[in-house]
């Protein structure tokens, strides 16, 4: 175990992608030689022990450089139970040392021509541009502030390489128009409603349509995950095409899982040309959850927080991340996923700045059986200044059978309490568990509206999509100049 990383190395170190000379190879050794045992160096080539209270972030079996993911709990990584959650253990200890506003910067996937080299080799470059006197009497010599100042001068040449310029501010959309009907509802006031359909196993498009024409009426979008649980399905981006020819608003999903930064950057043009102008950007679940044989599991490309700055870039800045301007930006609402009952709640609120500061102007939540929890995330959201800047929509799953119950509540990142466990056992064993299950989402949904800065709901029905009707038609949530269809499926109690 390293000394000062509270984990096991994850793997062994990089190695370089191309020759290096004879003496960059000697400081290579010697640099891991002793941040090896310290940190669990990996030799990323971009080291960034300065910003994570020197706990080396790749410990994370994610790869993660920018804050947990929604799955992160105070006990163990969801990924592997044996080893803890490393991203909790830098939070933890950054907010111990008051230096939890060092994690807002958003910081860079790695830069593989770097990965497997030594990183003292540009700090000693940065030192010498900088001015080698000037450091070292900025160091030795000035007051706390100014040394804190000097120190962060040298390091973020480091960490923050000019085709990336990662900061730790906040980045307003630069249009003023809605660019969606969700953007349009959120912005108005309106309570939204909106639903996820889960993507066909096989080809056949003909359920897909129906449950979109089904839900179509009684929400303002539709929402297609992409290969939840790591699980391949018909891509997010074929069905939010089939539901815009079938004059439904979709929300695409983007799993940074199974992205790299080029297929990133082709499919949001891609994807924007069909009409698609609603993006939801996500880490992904871990392939430890898929069936077998699982894909790579050692380490993501990029994670949720980049895809949302790379994105926002594109479309505000009309560049892409290797500096080409496009000539026509892709336009598109951006938003991210948010877990209030992952870990500690002010954890997350300080995870959903960052995602804001990079440009996520909604969240769509994790699911949430406890208010009262959710009231106090919702708190320190509010302690910093969020709600102003990005919506909040509470993720919701009607519960179907005692045996679901139990597998909610097992499931990284959400928490069903105890009495709705019960009232679902004793449903159950009384032959009317969906009954009981949609009176308790709709008790919910009644607690929920009440939340401070809540813009509405994301209802995740798993299949379950003949609900959705009933629930909104019931908790009073039919959006503005709702038609009631010809013919209305009845839903089996």
């Amino acid at each position: 175990m390293p000394i000062f990383t509270p984990g096991r190395r994850w793997q062994p170190a990089y190695s370089p992608f191309k020759k290096e000379s004879f003496g960059n190879l000697l400081l290579e050794n010697v640099e891991y030689a002793i941040k090896g045992p310290l940190f669990g160096c990996r030799m990323c080539g971009n080291c960034l022990l300065q910003e994570t209270a020197f706990i080396c972030p790749m410990e994370c079996p994610k790869g993660l450089r920018n804050g947990p993911c929604g799955g992160s709990t105070p006990e163990h990584c969801y990924v592997d139970k044996t080893r803890p959650c490393i991203w909790y253990k830098i939070y933890d200890r950054s907010f111990k040392m008051g230096r939890e506003d060092k994690l807002l910067e958003v910081l860079p996937p790695l830069d593989w021509e770097k990965v497997g080299t030594e990183t003292w080799g540009d700090v000693f470059t940065h030192v010498k541009k900088i001015g080698t006197t000037k450091v070292l009497s900025g160091l030795l010599f000035k007051p706390a502030a100014e040394r804190y100042k000097m120190w962060d001068e040298v390091f973020r040449g480091v960490r923050e390489p000019g085709w990336w310029k990662g900061d730790d501010q906040y980045h307003a959309p630069a249009y003023t128009e809605p660019v969606s009907n969700l953007e349009k509802g959120l912005k108005s006031g309106e309570f939204i409603v909106a639903c996820e359909i889960a993507p066909p196993l096989g080809m056949s498009t003909k359920k897909l349509i129906e449950n979109i024409h089904l839900v179509k009426p009684y929400v303002t979008a539709i929402n297609f995950t992409d290969n939840a649980s790591a699980t391949p399905r018909m891509t997010s981006w074929a069905c939010s095409k089939i539901a815009v020819e079938n004059g439904a608003e979709p929300v695409m999903q983007i799993a940074a899982r199974d992205r790299t930064r080029a297929s990133l950057q082709g499919e949001i043009l891609g994807a924007t040309a069909m009409g698609v102008r609603n993006v939801l950007c996500v880490t992904g679940d871990s392939p430890v959850l898929a069936p077998q044989p699982r894909g790579r599991m050692d380490i993501n490309d990029l994670d949720a927080i980049q895809m949302i700055w790379i994105l926002r870039r594109m479309r505000d800045e009309g560049r892409y991340l290797d500096g080409r301007e496009i000539k026509f930006p892709p336009k598109f609402f951006l938003g991210a996923a948010a877990s209030p009952f992952a870990s500690d709640p002010k954890f997350q609120a300080l995870r959903e700045q960052k995602k804001v500061n990079a440009g996520a102007q909604f969240f769509q939540t994790n699911l949430v059986y406890d208010p009262d929890r959710m009231e106090i995330w919702l708190n320190e959201i509010a302690k910093r200044d969020i709600l102003g800047k990005a919506f909040i929509m509470i993720g919701l799953t009607p519960l179907k059978s005692y045996k679901m119950t139990v597998y909610m509540n097992q499931v990284p990142g959400v928490y069903v309490p105890e009495s709705i466990i019960k009232r679902m056992e004793a449903a159950d064993k009384a032959g009317n568990a969906q009954e009981e299950g949609v009176q308790i989402t709709l008790e919910l949904i009644a607690k929920i509206r009440t939340g401070t800065g809540v813009s509405g709901l994301h209802i995740m029905p798993v299949g379950w999509e003949d609900v959705v009707p009933r629930i909104v038609t019931e908790a009073n949530l039919l959006p503005k100049g709702f038609v009631k269809p010809k013919e209305m499926e009845k839903v089996p109690a």
